[in-house]
This record gives C-alpha cells, structure tokens and sequence, in this order.
C-alpha cells in the first residue's frame, strides 16, 4: 500500500471537519430559529401595549403591540409591499421624532402609487415588525386616507438553516470525493 500524502491528507480532513462542524452548527440554529418564531407568534395574540422598545430590546419586542405619537415628521419613504389583501402596491413608511425618544420607522398605510402621501403625524397603533437591522411599526388602523397593510407575520422570517447544513454536508462529500479521485489518480500516475 503506498502511503498518503501527509499535508494535503490532513488539509483536506481538516476541512472536511469544518465544513460537518459548520452544518451541525445549522441544525442547532434551526432549532433556535424555530422558537424564535414561535415566540413572536406568542407575541402576535398579546393585546397588551409595550412601550417603544430601546435598540438593545428590538428583538424580543417584535410582534408586541406598541403606540407612537409621531410628533414631527422627517420624511416619508414609499417602498413595494403589500395591502391587507395581498395586492402588490406601495408601502409608505414615516420617519418619525417621537417624546424625544430619536426616530422611528412607522409604516403608515397602503397605496397603489408611489406618491408620498400628506401625513403630519399623530398618535399611531400598530405591530413591531424587522426593519433591516432596525424595527418598524406597522399601523393597525392606516393613515393619510391611505388603505390597511398586511399585518406582519412570524411566518415570513426565514429559517432555511436545514438548507445551508445541507449545503455544508455536501461540500464536505464534494470534498472527499475530489480528493479521492485525486488520490485514485496519483496512485495510477505512479504504476
């Protein structure tokens, strides 16, 4: 039996175990996304009112029902979403100072076009939702004459990490493979 080649053995079994290590990593953060979304589905039948979170309790006040009082608004930007009833339209979402708390996201309704609504700001109820790396709050009643959102739903958060550990046990297969041939190779080299 001829013997391996020592380095490029221990390089490849080294990323191979990586790559099984990084995919079992996965599967335990499925599991943790998994009751993460249960927990803001929990959230989802709360009817009491939380005060507006600080950034470092963002996320485990997703979902929770809160209130604003815009008191001036900076700006309002319109976005593609969707209305209560699942058409494709535009989202108009404020930019809002609010009791010298700094600047929230309040989505504030549904429109067909673009165009930025006239919203001066006011008292507004509605859902914590994802925001980037931020939060938004999303109107239960819309503004500015503006039509009802989709109500935000735990279920939209992805939890493809079953996907990527599959993707991580196939590069470690994929590399076993490759060396294996490239060894089955060097060895017919050397007959």
């Amino acid at each position: 039996m001829k013997r391996l080649p020592v380095l490029p053995t221990i390089l490849v079994l080294a990323a191979v175990a990586t790559m099984i290590g990084l995919g079992i990593w996965q599967l335990g953060r499925m599991d943790e996304k998994a009751a993460l979304i249960a927990q803001y589905e929990a959230a989802l039948a709360e009817t009491e009112t939380v005060r507006w979170p600080s950034p470092a309790q963002y996320e485990e006040s997703l979902f929770r029902l809160t209130r604003i009082d815009c008191e001036t608004v900076r700006g309002i930007d319109s976005i593609g979403g969707k209305s209560a009833n699942g058409r494709s339209g535009w989202v108009h979402v404020a930019r809002c100072e609010h009791s010298g708390q700094g600047v929230a996201d309040v989505t504030i309704g549904w429109s067909r076009a673009p165009e930025v609504p006239d919203w001066q700001g006011g008292l507004v109820t509605g859902r914590l939702a994802p925001y980037g790396d931020n939060v938004r709050l999303i109107a239960s009643e819309p503004q500015a004459g503006l039509e009802p959102l989709a109500a935000p739903d735990p279920a939209d958060l992805p939890n493809n990490h079953l996907a990527y550990a599959g993707q991580w046990f196939f590069f470690a297969l994929t590399a076993l493979v490759i060396y294996g041939f490239a060894l089955r190779s060097r060895l017919r080299e050397r007959k």
